[in-house]
């Protein structure tokens, strides 16, 4: 789990001084294993701003396609005059706004920018691409185009947020509400005796009966099901840039605006979610085992003979889904696409959003029997929080309204199958006994609160666990918890 700082301190208020070493201490000591701590834009120096291409030259008689341009940056280059720049990258036009970087900045690797003569024209600086600002991968490896609203001459590292520190976690089994950023804040909060913002405390709308229509034929494999709609996207849509870079720095590719925010709410609060084009849904989604020897598309576009042990989503016509790992062709959020006679653009404008929770051994062995280990079923194979489907169906709904002007349907469909919460008994003094050291009762029920738990009696406590943390369920476990967090 990749844990970008800048995200981090959103939920804790962490001391203004503390790097993301600092940070990273800290959760080794509460029993975490950080395995680095990258930091991104080291020895970056601007200037680096936002410009507008004014010019675009096509020269000839090179292999390659090669492109003088000029570029308005404002009052940058101390003159206000147009950059003249020589790029050879194509996927951009004139009155695009595109990443400059000026001479006299560095980039990362140590990339000085100077003004050179290059293809018979002095080039003074660069327009970028997101490769050669260590941003991660966007699926373009092309020059950064821009929303047209920001203003030429804007600072460029400050806007793409080019400098931060990033965590690299590796979970383990027993850890997978880590793999969220509400988990490892949680963490954090605890390290540093802070109060937590918890990501899923939302307002959500109660269950109602005009929901979109589900079915589950096995509780057993699927205990909770929301669904929620959203329609009138605008299907022009793009995820805005602070979106795009917590995914990127996050270790996700940027896809589609709808896409990237089921992603972005997975990373967030830890439930995966699933967007379908309801355009493509027909009738009542179900979910079931799947019939031995069935065949199905997944996204990837391979055709998959199922086991009758796999949980599939299905409607009217079929699997929809591998329940909990990925998602079929057929309901596929289609990518916009522009009509270029009449400039109208299209694609998927009504959406159904799934927020499930599934049965972790149930999801373990299908990934591993189809091999297809996804960011979904990572999660689930470890635990994920059930009680928080509600609220990541809601995040996921707000910011669709938010970024792509859709208007949520007030249909909430919850199906749930009936659970008690999970209670454990234990002497007050068991971790005492466990650690060989004296704790207290007063200590043992602070650390379990900070965890998360309910905690009743005296010298017998009744511990109400954390539906976030399915690894607790003996008197031994909560030892452990207060014994990593005690010393």
């Amino acid at each position: 789990m990749r844990v970008p700082l800048s995200w981090l301190r959103e939920y804790v208020d962490l001391p203004a001084g503390e790097t993301g070493r600092d940070v990273a201490a800290k959760l080794v000591d509460a029993g975490l294993e950080v395995e680095t701590v990258e930091q991104l834009g080291g020895g970056l120096k601007g200037p680096l701003v936002v410009g507008q291409v004014l010019t675009i030259e096509e020269l000839e008689g090179f292999r390659k396609p090669i492109r003088f341009c000029t570029v308005d940056v404002g009052q940058a280059n101390g003159t206000g005059e147009p950059q003249e720049i020589v790029c050879g990258a194509r996927n951009f036009a004139v009155g695009d706004k595109v990443v400059v970087v000026l001479p006299g900045a560095v980039l990362p690797g140590d990339f000085a920018i100077a003004s050179r003569k290059t293809y018979g024209r002095t080039s003074h600086g660069m327009i970028c691409s997101g490769d050669e600002l260590g941003m991660g991968d966007d699926g373009t490896h092309g020059i950064i185009v821009l929303p047209p609203e920001h203003e030429v001459g804007t600072d460029a590292i400050e806007l793409l947020q080019l400098v931060d520190e990033v965590l690299d976690i590796d979970i383990t089994p027993d850890r997978g509400y880590c793999m969220s950023m509400r988990g490892v804040a949680r963490e954090a909060a605890t390290a540093y005796g802070l109060p937590l913002r918890d990501p899923a405390l939302l307002d959500v709308p109660a269950p109602n009966s005009y929901g979109y229509p589900v079915k589950v034929d096995d509780p057993a494999g699927c205990d909770r099901f929301t669904a929620r709609t959203v329609t009138g996207l605008d299907p022009d849509a793009r995820s805005p840039i602070w979106l795009t870079r917590r995914l990127q720095k996050a270790g996700m590719r940027p896809i589609s605006l709808a896409v990237d925010i089921t992603n972005y709410v997975m990373l967030e609060l830890g439930q995966p979610l699933h967007a379908y084009d309801r355009a493509s849904v027909e009738g009542t989604i179900g979910v079931r085992r799947a019939e031995q020897g069935e065949k199905f598309t997944t996204l990837d576009g391979v055709k998959r003979t199922l086991d009758a042990e796999d949980l599939v989503i299905t409607d009217n016509s079929g699997p929809i889904g591998l329940a909990g790992v990925m998602g079929g062709a057929n309901t596929e959020i289609a990518d916009s696409v522009t009509d270029p006679g009449t400039g109208q653009v299209t694609g998927t404008t009504d959406v159904v959003i799934e927020a499930a929770h599934f049965d972790s051994v149930s999801i373990s062995r299908t990934a591993r029997r189809l091999k297809l280990s996804s960011e979904a079923s990572k999660r689930f194979e470890r635990g994920v929080d059930p009680q928080a489907a509600a609220a990541a169906a809601q995040r996921t709904v707000d910011l669709l309204v938010l970024l792509a002007g859709g208007t949520a349907e007030a249909g909430v469909t919850e199906v749930v199958a009936p659970g008690a919460p999970r209670t454990i008994a234990m002497p007050a003094d068991h971790p005492d006994r466990v650690a060989g050291m004296e704790y207290g009762r007063e200590t043992v029920v602070r650390r379990l609160q900070e965890i998360g738990c309910d905690v009743y009696g005296q010298d017998e406590l009744v511990v109400t666990v954390p539906s976030w943390r399915p690894d607790l369920a003996a008197p031994n476990d909560l030892a452990e918890e207060v014994i990593r967090l005690e010393g």
